[in-house]
């Protein structure tokens, strides 16, 4: 029995630390008690050294010390105070009155929004339900299809683990050793190719099953103008002029910055880019002001209200993946800066006062508490796991995988796929990626290709049933019995769990394309990232010096040569 012990220690201490997860019991007391348990055992086998179990208060310090973490409660605090100041209302009502008209707006509304609350606040519970309790109730009013959408509602809603600055790909890289920065850039491209792709979806249903999907009627439309019309052609050109404008700025931009630095050097995409949003948006957010306080008529009303209510977010995206990805920010110091501004837009919206703050602050502190406990949890498992070469043991397990490098992202994937039908991502994260990062480091993996797939895969995880965070959220509020709508006075019918469960699963197949495109065209992600400088190392030659002290001609050659 010792000896059986003796030589299978690291899948034994696994299996248990599988069967406490699925029993239930809480994850970071699971992993903790697990790590110190099978530590004794190996101390008392003779496995390990007695002064082992010594070193972990210093890797807890570790943890405690690490600044990356800061950003996930900043983050979190700048959701939460986001969330409770209407911003989510205010944005799903005015960008549904944008889109509504055509067939399947209302859902492209909820697309779009969800990207842009997934931008800003990070939280997937609060998007989930803000939409759920805003936009359902209008998506029944007007017969749309239950399972449409339910599934655009929740599968928006975990937009918020894929788009930075994301809490999942803050966790990722802290797992597997790599910038946050970087996370953050590779993930951009990926992010919104699911937005692009969530949205065909819906255009595609608006073609072939137009029924599912139906417009609102134009007595459905509230901004109006005094000749009748709904200011649709205003908000066009509105957004040409910008986007011309913004465009112009940016174009001369570089031909400045390379005139002042030389004609070699230009400005970097990402610098560009953030400029030129930054110039369009104030000079959007301008020419509304002025046209509201000075009643110049230049716009429409849908058009000022557009404005006001998307560019003070947009303005604070900026700001916080804007000085990020310029280097000017960490993440930490990016996170900060969001979510003063958030307090600042709070304020300025007459939205924030002691109670709403009180709240933001105490969910705040609950959400990193968990992250931390989970955190310190997994570091005295891993940390007695690799003590028993359990390491060793996880990378003997892909030895025997058909197709090299291919065959090992397959079987990750999948294996991760189903566990989020149980688990949380969290725990996933935290157990399986340290397991992981060595095996994929070894096999030249690029590692964060590696982690922001798995970031899209987990993301599945608040999808998938029967455990699908983003289903119970939308299952908290959505009507369970049937009600008589107050504006149209039909009677509706509730909406049943089925519905739900039924509607994810689309969804759930667009983002396993997509991470099926991010394996098959690694450059999706790895061409958002700096070129790695390529240094020979063979091809170096250092000479000394000449003996008299000074570079002479041969010196000179010889150094070169």
């Amino acid at each position: 029995m010792i000896e059986f012990l003796s030589t299978n220690l690291a899948p034994i201490m696994f299996g248990a630390v599988v069967f406490f997860l699925l029993s239930g019991f809480p994850v970071a007391f699971a992993l903790a008690a697990c790590g110190l348990f099978f530590g004794f055992i190996g101390i008392e086998l003779d496995l390990l050294p007695t002064t082992l179990l010594q070193a972990i208060p210093l890797r807890v310090f570790g943890i405690m010390q690490n600044d990356t973490l800061l950003a996930i409660p900043f983050f979190t605090l700048m959701g939460l105070i986001l969330e409770r100041s209407g911003m989510a209302e205010d944005l799903l009502d005015t960008v549904g009155q944008v889109f509504g008209p055509v067939r399947g707006g209302l859902a492209l509304a909820v697309i779009f929004v969800g990207a842009l609350l997934a931008a800003t606040t990070g939280v997937v519970a609060a998007s989930v339900i803000s939409m759920g309790l805003i936009s359902l109730p209008i998506m029944m009013r007007y017969g749309y299809s239950r399972t449409v959408a339910c599934g655009a509602i929740t599968a928006s809603g975990t937009l918020a683990q894929a788009i930075p600055p994301s809490i999942v790909l803050i966790v990722m890289a802290d797992q597997l050793g790599r910038s946050v920065g970087d996370m953050y850039r590779g993930a951009f491209v990926p992010a919104f190719m699911l937005v692009a792709m969530y949205a065909l979806y819906v255009i595609a249903l608006a073609i072939f099953r137009p029924k599912t999907v139906p417009g609102l009627p134009p007595e459905a439309i509230s901004f109006r103008e005094p000749n009748g019309s709904s200011g649709h052609r205003s908000l066009l050109l509105f957004f040409i002029a910008i986007t011309a404008i913004a465009t112009g700025f940016g174009t001369i931009y570089t031909d400045v910055l390379g005139a002042l630095k030389g004609t070699e050097v230009t400005a970097a995409r990402d610098e560009i880019i953030v400029v030129s949003l930054t110039f369009g948006a104030a000079i959007a957010l301008a020419l509304a002001t002025a046209n509201r306080i000075f009643r110049l008529g230049l716009l429409s009303r849908m058009t000022e209200q557009v404005t006001f209510v998307l560019i003070p977010p947009l303005a604070l995206i900026f700001l916080v993946l804007g000085t990020i990805f310029l280097g000017i920010a960490t993440p930490t110091e990016g996170g900060a800066m969001g979510a003063l501004g958030a307090m600042i837009m709070a304020l300025v919206r007459r939205r924030l006062d002691l109670k709403t703050l009180v709240q933001a602050l105490e969910s705040t502190t609950k959400l990193s508490v968990f992250v931390l406990f989970i955190l310190i949890g997994s570091t005295v498992f891993s940390f007695t796991f690799n003590a028993v070469d359990g390491h060793i043991w996880v990378e003997h397990l892909f030895d025997k995988l058909p197709g090299g490098e291919l065959g090992f992202l397959i079987f990750v994937n999948t294996v991760i796929f189903f566990l989020g039908f149980f688990l949380d991502f969290f725990e996933i994260a935290f157990i399986l990626v340290p397991m992981l990062a060595p095996v994929a480091e070894k096999m030249g993996i690029d590692l964060i290709w590696f982690g922001i797939i798995l970031a899209l895969n987990l993301q599945t995880s608040f999808l998938t049933p029967p455990f699908g965070f983003a289903l119970f959220y939308l299952r908290s509020v959505a009507p369970v019995s049937g009600y008589i709508d107050r504006i149209s006075k039909r009677r509706i019918e509730g909406i049943k769990t089925t519905d739900i469960y039924r509607g994810s699963i689309p969804f759930i197949v667009i983002q396993v394309v997509l991470i099926i495109l991010l394996i098959a065209f690694p450059q999706l992600i790895t061409g958002s990232l700096d070129k790695k400088v390529e240094i020979d190392l063979d091809t170096i030659q250092i000479a000394p010096p000449p003996s008299d002290g000074g570079w002479g001609e041969e010196g000179g050659k010889g150094a070169w040569d």
